[in-house]
């Protein structure tokens, strides 16, 4: 398998998000996030790790960037921090804030790489949050204040936008189980936090269209094929529940499809009661150029009726006793492969670009080399899968790494490894991984 098998105009890149990476958190009049307000709190982050430097990125970019072109990458996928944008949320512009990301913006462009801005990744201000966050019947209102900003101050030469990452990892970790940022628990959180983010995604499109000549605008979707463990109707209709939440719930309002409601599934009826969702379909409705399937693992459901809401939990890949990364995620390219399949079966998606895809594998540097031969055959059996796809029709456009670095990985601390580069969080020293080495290989023999 080669690069130029997925076309001369194929776009290869790299993504990191702003709380992940940049640090200066305090720095040139940024604002609190949610992230920083969470780590804070004792027992949310393993080890205790804090997001406040991280990869130190708003002091090194040029070095990093420099480190994305010598791999042989053409995107550079990025996030704006809101708070450092607009430190309270919504109102005064931090002047600092827009200066850093216009240096890297023509970092970028002066390197000749493409830069793919991402909107929203998980970095809600915490002034923001104090008033009810993605719950709050304001957020539209902030939201909208955020992207115009963005759009007037960097779309001159930003004209690749990611509006949200993952709307269902941040509403349900966030506002339902608790896991990350803010905190919260429960479905009075989770359903209005669902709903604003399904007219979040339409509206920042929206907004984009308008201010932004010739714009290319995309959101981005966590995707997980969700397999029954048994031929049992029970386990195939939990099968059919967890499909809809993790695959079908923020794309096909965007399609005019409104939420998924042809499964038995109360939890559904609930969002879409408790929102009064019928009186929305026109507003939760944008016609994407694309969307970005962000795959990280398949899934194995059953049936379990002590599970509130859902009545499903997850056999485990390690009990099934199939390959996983050292997060526990199955491994299973060809899962991978029935994804994008089943994203461009819906007839009126136009491209999809793989926004990310990578894997933690416990790698360490030893004598200045990281030998992550895992993670090496990890990217050639994904990537054989998304070539496959794409010869059968599927208009795949790009593929982006997650990710440039080891970085802060939200309630995972420094722990969990996904970069191409090791980053000792120490000394701030970079090494790049052998499967640093075979990206450059791959994208330039």
């Amino acid at each position: 398998m080669q690069a130029k098998q997925f076309g001369n105009d194929f776009l290869w890149g790299v993504a990191i998000a702003a709380a992940q990476n940049e640090g200066a958190y305090n720095v040139d009049g940024r604002g609190l996030s949610i992230w920083d307000s969470f780590a804070r709190r004792q027992g949310k982050i393993k080890g205790g790790d804090k997001p406040f430097t991280a990869c130190d990125f708003y002091h090194r970019y040029k070095d990093d960037l420099l480190l994305v072109k010598a791999l042989g990458f053409k995107v550079f996928r990025f996030s704006i921090s809101w708070s450092r944008i607009l430190p309270e949320g919504i109102g005064r512009v931090n002047k600092e804030g827009v200066a850093f990301y216009n240096r890297v913006i023509d970092e970028c462009l002066l390197l000749g790489l493409i830069p793919y801005v991402t909107l929203y990744h998980w970095d809600l201000p915490q002034a923001l949050e104090k008033e009810g966050g993605w719950a709050s019947h304001q957020l539209l209102k902030w939201f909208s204040r955020f992207v115009t900003v963005c759009s007037e101050e960097f779309g001159d030469r930003v004209k690749d936008w990611i509006v949200l990452n993952e709307p269902m990892g941040f509403t349900s970790l966030g506002y339902m189980i608790g896991k990350h940022a803010p905190g919260k628990i429960g479905l009075e959180y989770f359903l209005p936090a669902v709903h604003n983010a399904v007219m979040a995604q339409a509206e920042g499109g929206r907004i984009l269209r308008h201010l932004v000549p010739k714009a290319h605008i995309g959101t981005s979707f966590s995707c997980s094929e969700a397999m029954p463990f048994s031929n049992k109707e029970l386990d195939i209709q939990a099968a059919k529940r967890a499909d809809i939440l993790l695959n079908r719930l923020f794309i096909e309002p965007s399609l005019g499809r409104g939420y998924p409601n042809d499964v038995d599934f109360p939890l559904i009826d609930k969002l879409i009661l408790h929102n009064k969702a019928w009186k929305y379909t026109d507003k939760m409705t944008f016609n994407f150029d694309f969307i970005g399937v962000q795959n990280y693992f398949a899934l194995t459901v059953k049936h379990n009726p002590l599970i509130p809401y859902v009545q499903l939990s997850e056999v485990t890949a390690k009990t099934r006793k199939v390959p996983v990364t050292d997060m526990g995620w199955e491994i299973n390219a060809d899962s991978f492969y029935r994804i994008l399949k089943k994203y461009w079966l819906y007839g009126s998606v136009k491209e999809i670009i793989v926004s990310e895809g990578g894997a933690f594998f416990k790698d360490e540097l030893k004598n200045g080399v990281v030998n992550d031969a895992h993670r090496i055959q990890y990217f050639q059996d994904y990537l054989q899968a998304m070539l496959k796809a794409k010869q059968e029709g599927v208009n795949v456009k790009g593929y982006f790494a997650w990710t440039l670095m080891d970085n802060f990985e939200w309630s995972e601390g420094y722990k969990a490894r996904f970069g191409l580069v090791h980053v000792d969080f120490k000394t701030q020293l970079r090494t790049i991984k052998n499967s640093g080495y075979w990206w450059r290989s791959f994208l330039t023999r």
